[in-house]
């Protein structure tokens, strides 16, 4: 997701998002469903939004 896709979710969804944190995650669409590479990235910027250590 990009800082547009966040702006759009924000507009179109104001009152069902108003206490909701989105995070952009800045990770470009070069990536194949599920490739290695993807999935470290994934897991190195999502742990510590959600407080969990999955390795």
């Amino acid at each position: 997701m990009e800082e547009k896709h966040k702006s759009r979710i924000r507009s179109e969804f104001r009152n069902d998002i108003r206490n909701t944190p989105i995070h952009v995650l800045d990770i470009p669409d070069d990536y194949q469903y599920m490739e290695a590479e993807l999935v470290e990235i994934l897991v190195e910027k999502t742990e510590p939004l959600i407080g969990l250590s999955l390795t």
